[in-house]
């Protein structure tokens, strides 16, 4: 199954946190392992090799693995101790209702391939034929609505939060979803690798129909139908680079209006089957989108509607269903999309739908057998120390007038910051987890999920609630609660090592946490105020030298050659970087001043200058596939690992001094031409 999410908020993609009071540097390690490293490179050529080439020679990518990264084997050592923790859960019966039931029973059931592949595709079976049964395309609206509290999504998705325009209220909003392949450009580019992926999905459609039990026959008529839906809709889709403009996704609208912009589409039928009751208001995300699938909705027959809904609760169950199914669901998602060879054992399956399902649950065990106390202590410092060497750095910005200077000062003095795990967890009292099927449980959930985030329309925003669980090894900035949040579990290695001293930690996870501060002032986040509004605080000249300094970020990367013949966006990945450039410039500085008084001396061969930025790659070893190369290129805002570090660091003159990199090394880039933000 694949997740959704439709907040505007910006995740590091790994990352990690502290500082080193309470403990004599002098008894602290350097914190960087020199098997990772191949000193046979030269940093001013590729740094990225240098510091990383020794982990990615001694770590090729599992069979299971797209990519295979340090914080993977982070992320596989988290789920190796949740594994433990629910299996214990699972060993043992427990009073029914209990979270402790729940937890144990689901992962049991997930593990059950006996029973999955005895049942095959009749868990599915009922709403299948329901679905088929579908006469009259006034009926959709009712059944798009019941599948999306499913987890189906279906030509677009309503969710309610935060009102960027009055962040403190919760909204009705929709959104612009449904492509199967996830991406407009599978179906609109006609490149080789483009177009050899989309032939794939034909062929995929049609063996997952057949799989379901439909003739080959109609399976083939289902690979047109679904073909013609998501191409038209993918026409009307925004692609990512546009859909970092936060004012263009903020289309308000009454009732009337709605009405008015899309005539046929039945929204009383649609709100009211997603328990949607008296809404006064929506905001549309993609305007051009809605009217799309609007119009397919009401000239598509009910047959070919029948078949494409369909067609998307395969596609949503299949992982949840026998091994052909999910083998089937494999082959293409992941070893065509991505290159991955292998399905991950089902244990890991397991544990990953148990962490989704019971989320919170899960991260209160882990936190109370894993998580330190103080790690979190140690994390609060560090942020403050991040805090105030952004301070300085805005203040002495030489592009930004005085006024605008005041307000992102107001905007960093207001960051709600979240550490390890929230002060108050979620009820998952009225979550049934029974011995059905796998499907039926997962329906279950998403039905809980959604029946929670539907509460909230038109109440306050809860600024307390987290967006990620803390067993979860990432980091976020959101913008409309202007928080930055870090879970417990990315405060370990290679984040944060508490027997590293400060130019391990600050190069690492100080990096992180400089980098989700960042994200309050990129090329979306600026566009917020302290309050979490969208809402403009900058002069018109001071916005104008803003654009101009990313627009070189841009001009950068768009330059980058991830492949032979295909570049990286640098349009799409400009808040990623502008962010890993913040990171490293402010958590550099506030290294600097946290050392300044006890300087730290050489360890391992290298300087403590050195050791900062050896940590900060380190962090980015990985191997990666050619198909993932070019999936995330087309899908993902952050640059890939090596970029990140390739990328960023020919922009941070500290750099340039530790390693002694002059204009005869490859990496070089004139002063002149370098980024200069933040």
């Amino acid at each position: 199954m694949r997740a959704f999410h439709y907040l505007p908020i910006a995740a590091f993609c790994l990352m990690a946190t502290s500082c080193n009071t309470g403990k004599q540097q002098a008894e602290l390690t350097a914190g960087i392992q020199l098997a990772n490293l191949d000193t046979t490179a030269l940093p001013g050529t590729d740094f990225y090799e240098y510091a990383c080439g020794g982990w990615m020679k001694n770590n090729p990518i599992p069979a299971e693995y797209s990519q295979y990264g340090s914080f993977t084997i982070l992320a596989e050592n988290n789920r190796k101790q949740i594994q433990g923790l629910i299996e214990d859960l699972a060993a043992t019966r427990h009073e029914a209702g209990s979270v402790a039931q729940k937890i144990g029973d689901l992962y049991k059931i997930v593990m059950d391939s006996v029973k999955l592949n005895k049942e095959g595709v009749a868990p599915i079976k009922a709403e299948l034929d329901q679905l088929g049964a579908l006469k009259d395309t006034k009926e959709v609206y009712a059944l798009l609505g019941d599948l999306q509290k499913k987890g189906i999504i279906a030509y677009n998705v309503m969710y309610v939060g935060a009102d960027e325009m009055n962040s403190s209220m919760n909204a009705v909003q929709s959104y612009q979803s449904g492509l199967s392949m996830g991406e407009r450009e599978y179906y609109l580019e006609n490149d080789e690798a483009t177009a050899k992926i989309r032939n794939a999905f034909r062929a995929h459609v049609q063996k997952m129909y057949q799989l379901a039990g439909f003739d080959e026959a109609t399976a083939k008529k289902g690979v047109e139908v679904v073909m013609d839906v998501e191409t038209r809709l993918a026409k009307a889709f925004r692609s990512r680079t546009e859909l970092r403009n936060p004012h263009a996704n903020y289309n308000k609208m009454n009732m009337q209006e709605l009405q008015k912009a899309y005539p046929t589409f039945d929204w009383n039928a649609y709100l009211s089957a997603l328990g949607l009751k008296d809404v006064k208001e929506i905001i549309v995300g993609q305007p051009a989108s809605l009217k799309a699938a609007a119009d397919i909705l009401d000239t598509l027959p009910a047959g070919q509607q029948g078949l494409y809904l369909q067609w998307k609760l395969i596609d949503a169950a299949a992982g949840c269903l026998n091994d052909a199914m999910a083998e089937q669901n494999f082959d293409f998602y992941s070893r065509t999309m991505s290159g991955t060879q292998e399905m991950q054992p089902r244990w890991k399956k397991a544990v990953g739908t148990v962490s989704s399902a019971l989320g919170e649950a899960v991260g209160q065990m882990y936190v109370e057998k894993y998580f330190p106390a103080a790690a979190k202590e140690r994390m609060v410092a560090l942020v403050k120390n991040l805090q105030e060497s952004l301070g300085e750095r805005i203040r002495n910005l030489e592009w930004m007038g005085d006024s605008t200077k005041v307000k992102a000062l107001e905007k960093l003095a207001t960051f709600h910051v979240k550490i390890g795990y929230p002060d108050k967890w979620k009820d998952y009292s009225t979550l049934e987890i029974k011995d059905d099927s796998y499907w039926a449980n997962m329906e279950r959930a998403n039905q809980w999920g959604h029946a929670e985030m539907i509460a909230k329309a038109g109440k306050p925003v809860d600024k307390d609630e987290w967006l990620m669980t803390p067993q979860t090894v990432n980091a976020y900035y959101n913008p409309t609660t202007n928080e930055i949040c870090f879970p417990a579990a990315i405060l370990q290695y290679p984040f944060f090592d508490m027997n590293a001293d400060d130019a391990f930690n600050y190069g690492a996870i100080g990096v992180v946490i400089g980098h989700e501060m960042t994200h309050g002032f990129d090329d979306q986040g600026r566009q917020y105020d302290k309050d979490g509004n969208l809402k403009d605080w900058w002069t018109a000249e001071d916005a104008k030298n803003f654009d101009e300094r990313a627009q070189v970020m841009v001009n950068f990367f768009d330059s980058i050659q991830v492949a032979p013949g295909v570049y990286a966006n640098g349009r799409m990945t400009l808040g990623e970087n502008i962010a890993d450039h913040g990171g490293l410039q402010v958590s550099y500085n506030a290294f600097k001043k946290a050392t300044a008084a006890n300087p730290l001396p050489v360890m391992e061969g290298f300087t403590p200058e050195q050791r900062f930025f050896l940590a900060y790659a380190g962090v980015w070893a990985n191997d990666i596939r050619p198909e993932e190369v070019l999936n995330r290129t087309k899908s993902d805002v952050h640059s890939l690992g090596i970029w990140r570090v390739n990328g960023a660091l020919p922009h941070i003159g500290s750099w340039y001094e530790a390693f002694n990199v002059t204009e005869k090394d490859p990496m070089f880039v004139p002063v002149e031409k370098r980024v200069s933000i933040w």
